[in-house]
């Protein structure tokens, strides 16, 4: 039996200071920032976090769904912390970066309906629309 609930403990990953120093930083930031931002803005606030762990809580923090990523068409990959919990799309502006979160129910409809035709289950999809906002249009 403990050798078990080593085994769950092992897949709960910690709560560490750094892990809370990015998520706090996320949470007072708005839009997408690439893993060099947010550890700039760390270094300003002389929080002690190195670039490495900052990629591995990042990435962590992306697994667990605690925070969204997207990647720029160039392939850069941004993160933040979205204020919509449940499964949600976004419209990012080229040129600026910002984004918006949106629901997509007929996506929603079209990928289960394309994943049960060819038998596949416990799907799930990520989806951006890249465009030029209003303001970086005029």
């Amino acid at each position: 039996m403990a050798a078990t609930v080593n085994q769950a403990m092992a897949k709960v990953p910690r709560n560490t200071r750094q892990r809370g120093e990015v998520l706090a930083l996320l949470r007072g930031v708005e839009g997408f920032h690439s893993a060099q931002q947010l550890h700039q803005m760390l270094l300003e606030r002389k929080a002690g976090v190195g670039l490495t762990t900052v990629y591995r809580t990042l990435q962590l923090l992306v697994d667990t769904g605690e925070i969204d990523s997207t990647r720029l068409p160039g392939g850069e990959q941004l993160f933040r912390r979205c204020s919509q919990s449940k499964h949600h799309h976004h419209l990012v502006c080229r040129d600026c970066g910002r984004t918006v979160e949106v629901a997509g129910p007929a996506v929603e409809r079209w990928a289960d309906q394309l994943a049960a035709q060819h038998g596949f289950t416990n799907v799930g999809h990520t989806l951006e629309i890249f465009g030029t906002c209003g303001e970086c249009a005029h």
